[in-house]
């Protein structure tokens, strides 16, 4: 061979390689710039993403939320304590316009509650009331037990079959990496009860809408159907409905006794705390992010959603800290009354609907605290630009784009993106969400310190980059 020659065909490829990739930056400032995003900000949001995965503030968040408040009924005077302490600790973070948007919400709070296989085996069953129920009588109910395995079943059941008796639905919830199965099964939970008393029944009895196997029941809001009587509803923890099941299969008469003595009233105060960072040239513009405030009262709502509160604040919290502000106003939300009926959302969308088309885009982060998986958008062609650099930023983390034309950024949000406002959603891993929400066991202990600063890592490029590009993101 001649390696002069070759050596010389060698360097006219690198050379022509090197001018490649010299150009590439060049090509790819371009659909960039013409979004705002220059490559200084870009930059930025990488060193902001870097900075996170280092550590951040989400840990004593959600730390000191879950023990100098803890758990936090929508309502009640604990919900309450969590507003007056996140607005003392946004002020001394440094944010600005720090406040309180208050609403009232029908009143409910837990009371005593206990349940009792009489026969054919006497024992005791763990359950605890659903969300928004009434009381039974305060010596309770006695009845027969008679089972469904879906709700569907208890649909296709005769008007009065049930009369006198205690319905029981079976069905149970299965795992999915994004929670997708929630929605169908918590139909159940959501309005089972009316369904029931449709049929003639005294009260239901649903197995948890959870995938533990923890004697822990699951609660969760409930409705009830107009001009349809009122009647109890509590859920049994998974293992309890197994037992149920096995003495079900005996074919023997089951008879249950039923206490619940919740209380409620017509109207209790809640409100959504806001906090920003004001954009530095149009500042009318808002961009989304936040978690809800309030939880259920069996755990202390760290899962869901104090690590949500504790993300988003903390993402923000960087941005604030950088010394760069974005273009665009950086608003963070921590909803009130979400688990009730997203009341925050709804309330939220009524004070600001003047001012819909100036808000941009936004998220929130309530689906736990393991890691982001994957990134969807349903956004406009110059917007999409904009979340295609966030995916080239998010991608080291772990996370890839999912369906780019997917509605979707949190449950508070709903409201809002129905109206009109472009979404995005960081998808968490909710393999085991549902072991844990709602129930006993959504504590502090629960959460992974590295996972929860991943996710600060994804929220604070998608802030950065939204706030900072002059992007349309509406269709």
């Amino acid at each position: 061979m001649n390696f002069s020659a070759f050596s010389g065909r060698l360097n006219s490829a690198a050379a022509v390689v090197l001018a490649l990739l010299t150009s590439l930056p060049v090509v790819a400032q371009q659909p960039a710039e013409a979004v705002g995003l220059t490559a200084s900000s870009i930059e930025h949001a990488r060193t902001l993403r870097d900075r996170a995965l280092g550590g951040t503030m989400a840990w004593d968040i959600v730390e000191a939320l879950t023990t100098e408040v803890g758990p936090r009924l929508a309502g009640s005077e604990s919900e309450a304590r969590a507003r007056d302490w996140a607005v003392q600790r946004l002020q001394r973070m440094g944010f600005a316009n720090v406040r309180i948007e208050p609403f009232e919400i029908p009143g409910w709070r837990r009371g005593e509650e206990s349940a009792a296989l009489l026969a054919p085996f006497p024992q005791p069953l763990s359950i605890t009331a659903l969300g928004g129920s009434v009381a039974t009588p305060e010596e309770g109910i006695e009845a027969e037990l008679v089972a469904f395995p879906s709700l569907q079943a208890l649909r296709a059941a005769e008007p009065g079959s049930l009369a006198g008796r205690i319905a029981y639905v079976s069905h149970a919830m299965q795992r999915t990496q994004d929670g997708s199965s929630y929605s169908h099964y918590g139909e159940l939970r959501r309005v089972g009860a009316s369904v029931a008393a449709e049929k003639g029944a005294q009260a239901i009895l649903i197995r948890s809408i959870g995938t533990d196997n923890h004697r822990f029941p699951h609660t969760g809001q409930m409705r009830y159907a107009e001009a349809v009587p009122q009647i109890p509803a509590a859920a049994l923890s998974n293992p309890d409905a197994d037992q149920i099941e096995r003495v079900l299969q005996r074919e023997l008469p089951v008879r249950v006794r039923l206490l619940l003595r919740p209380q409620s009233s017509p109207g209790a105060p809640s409100g959504n705390v806001i906090a920003e960072i004001v954009g530095r040239e149009r500042p009318e513009e808002i961009v989304i992010i936040g978690g809800h405030l309030d939880s259920w009262d069996l755990g202390t709502g760290a899962i869901d959603d104090g690590a949500g509160v504790a993300i988003t604040t903390a993402a923000a919290k960087m941005i604030l800290d950088s010394g760069k502000r974005p273009r665009r106003t950086l608003r963070l939300v921590l909803w009130g009354a979400e688990e009730v009926g997203l009341l925050g959302g709804q309330e939220y969308l009524r004070a600001h609907r003047e001012q819909l088309a100036q808000h941009v885009i936004g998220t929130e982060s309530d689906f736990g605290a393991e890691r982001i998986w994957k990134l969807t958008a349903q956004v406009s062609p110059a917007g999409q630009t904009v979340v295609d650099l966030m995916a080239e930023l998010l991608a080291p983390l772990g996370i890839a784009p999912g369906d780019m034309d997917t509605a979707g950024a949190g449950p508070d949000l709903i409201p809002m993106v129905e109206a009109g406002l472009p979404s995005l959603r960081l998808v968490q891993n909710g393999m085991d969400y549902f072991d844990l929400h709602h129930t006993h066991d959504d504590t502090l202990d629960k959460i992974d310190p590295v996972a929860l600063d991943q996710n600060v890592a994804a929220y604070v490029v998608f802030a950065w980059m939204a706030a900072d590009s002059t992007a349309d993101f509406r269709r």
